[in-house]
């Protein structure tokens, strides 16, 4: 049996909840105060991390065995997914968490974080299916009618109705504003006719739910090219009628594909309107009323966003489940004898210099992807439903910036990280009976989705360096600044917070060679460098939250002292910190070195060569 949840503890989720984040400030909210506290979150994360391992664990083994498979226009899914789906949804651990109707009881966005990401590592192929059925209602709740909400969202928070986002088609993927499916009036000016093909859409059918909810991009008939153009729609997989019933939408599965992991996890390719009967309410204004603009793509972007965030939360626990296996088998492997002592007794192999290092390698790169995502949610809270309008703005702006780097980091790193623990097993690794050989699979797709990591990074500089003339990023890196400044001369981390000012002066220089690169006319070498820039920002902002964390476990060792049981925590997230300080942030300064000096030999080379 592959599959193994192997989350030991919630201690680190505790750490950032209780010592780290100041979330004294998001318990106080209205919604939460009489619900929750800080002192009280192993109350909720240890039950959900022992339901991961006893109910949604098993799942997984069926989901990489069985898969799912498509015969005669319908879609098979593994048999435990739909007792899962309705089980987690009629619980609240799904979309109901987004219900804000009187008595609802939900999460704080942070500990709904903590749960999702045990979940995820649980069982990486079951997630999007509640991920996807929550971006879908959460647009619907932000931009649909009354009448559309009373109609979609009840089923969808209660698991009857799963969702999913419709962008990509055979001939646009990430140019979205190069799609074909059209949208055509009828007699009823909220309903359109909806006619076209999309492809890759996960979770696009499922043999579980009653109906599935697809938020679709389409151009109305006679709406302005490109992105400016396009419409949201509500497009069910069966008609809503007024008395509730369902009715054929004229929505057609026309296969699924054959991937490298997530087997779980339908990707569906869907074909509307081949009947010229499918249908699909506006969300938002007409363009034919709006000189031919739509509003699709800024709705659209409300779940993209979230759905970047979750992507690198679900990279973050394939990479942690990843480690902590590792962490297991090494600590029970007996190989080989010490380097220092040839003729002593053999040893587990976690005593081995490599292996310390390779374990060490991938402590760190989760707890700092975890650090990351985690503040990333808790400025969620605050975002939502701080009664200060100006720390509202202010979380949004530092969630802007930080966004491509959520995204793209944990899902870029979780496949190195991921190839590491593979090589700590030895030859097991390569073997599908241990649990790494399908983490390595699922977690690829992570650095895809979404806008790829590419995109991700010409958001980063396209957008956010740029944002109200500059004052967002300006705000989040003088923040940075200020950490840095303070803390430099913390006792015993001296040496680190010399290297995390190396790293923000390095992306200092970092954007002034593109600006003269943009100033002299080279514009194409922003796009080129453009991957590695987000991910020398993404080091610098996670060195920023390490440390931060390092202080607060630096002071909380000395108070307790090696014979205290929560000692080796503080000492071994302190370590954390100085490993990630001295091994991985010197490559920023690496990289601002190569994006000053401007190689543009990738562009100079013929296409020809590439032949050879």
């Amino acid at each position: 049996m592959s599959a193994n949840f192997a989350y030991a503890n919630t201690r680190d989720f505790e750490f950032i909840a209780q010592e780290w984040l100041p979330t004294e400030q998001i318990f106080a909210y209205k919604e939460f105060c009489d619900y929750y506290s800080k002192e009280e979150v192993r109350s909720v994360l240890e039950p959900f991390r022992k339901m991961c391992k006893e109910m949604i664990e098993p799942t997984n083994e069926e989901s990489n065995s069985i898969g799912c498979t498509f015969s005669n226009g319908k879609v098979t899914t593994p048999p435990s997914f739909g007792p899962l789906f309705h089980k987690l949804q009629e619980d609240g651990w799904g979309t109901a968490n987004l219900d804000e109707s009187e008595g609802a009881t939900v999460l704080p966005q942070l500990l709904w974080a903590m749960t999702q990401e045990m979940l995820t590592a649980a069982n990486p192929a079951f997630m999007p299916y509640v991920g996807l059925t929550t971006g879908a209602a959460e647009l619907i709740q932000s931009f649909g009618t009354e009448e559309l909400k009373e109609m979609f969202l009840p089923k969808m928070m209660d698991g009857t109705w799963s969702g999913t986002m419709c962008l990509t088609e055979p001939t646009a993927g990430s140019d979205v504003g190069d799609i074909l499916s059209k949208a055509y009036p009828t007699d009823d000016p909220r309903i359109f006719k909806i006619k076209g093909n999309k492809i890759f859409i996960t979770g696009g059918d499922n043999d579980f739910t009653e109906n599935v909810i697809h938020l679709y991009l389409a151009r109305v008939e006679g709406a302005k090219p490109g992105t400016a153009g396009i419409s949201l729609f509500i497009v069910p997989k069966y008609w809503v009628n007024e008395d509730g019933s369902l009715s054929d939408n004229d929505v057609q599965t026309a296969g699924i594909e054959h991937k490298l992991g997530q087997f779980g996890s339908v990707t569906a390719a869907l074909s509307m309107g081949e009947e010229n009967n499918c249908r699909g309410w506006l969300l938002g204004i007409d363009p034919r009323n709006n000189e031919g603009k739509g509003e699709g793509m800024a709705q659209m972007f409300q779940m993209m966003n979230g759905a970047r965030m979750g992507t690198g939360l679900m990279a973050l626990a394939c990479m942690a489940n990843a480690v902590y296996n590792a962490r297991e088998y090494t600590k029970e492997r007996v190989q080989g004898r010490p380097l220092t002592n040839p003729k002593g007794e053999r040893q587990t192999i976690i005593n081995h210099e490599d292996i310390r290092r390779a374990l060490l390698l991938g402590k760190s790169h989760v707890e700092v992807c975890r650090a990351m995502i985690m503040k990333a949610y808790f400025m969620m809270d605050i975002r939502l439903r701080d009664p200060d309008p100006e720390k509202r703005q202010d979380a949004n702006d530092f969630i802007e910036v930080i966004t491509p780097m959520c995204k793209a980091y944990p899902s870029d790193e979780s496949w190195p990280i991921i190839g590491e623990c593979i090589q700590s097993y030895g030859g097991y690794g390569f073997c599908e009976e241990y649990p790494v050989a399908q983490l390595a699979r699922d977690s690829k797709i992570y650095s895809i989705w979404e806008g790829t990591n590419y995109i991700q990074s010409l958001d980063l500089i396209g957008r956010k360096w740029t944002m109200k003339k500059g004052t967002v990023y300006a705000k989040w890196a003088k923040q940075l600044q200020e950490f840095y400044e303070t803390n430099k001369d913390a006792a015993g981390l001296e040496k680190e917070f010399a290297k995390l000012g190396k790293a923000i002066q390095s992306l200092t220089e970092i954007q002034m060679a593109i600006g003269g690169y943009f100033g002299s006319g080279k514009i194409s070498l922003m796009p080129l460098f453009s991957r590695r820039i987000l991910t020398a920002s993404s080091i610098v902002y996670g060195a920023w939250c390490i440390l931060d964390q390092a202080l607060i476990a630096q002071k909380r060792a000395a108070e307790l002292g090696p014979d205290h049981y929560d000692y080796d925590f503080y000492a071994g997230k302190v370590c954390t910190a100085k490993f990630y300080l001295n091994n991985i942030v010197p490559q920023v300064w690496a990289i601002a070195e190569i994006v000053k000096e401007g190689d543009n030999s990738a562009l100079e080379i013929p296409l020809g060569a590439f032949e050879y």
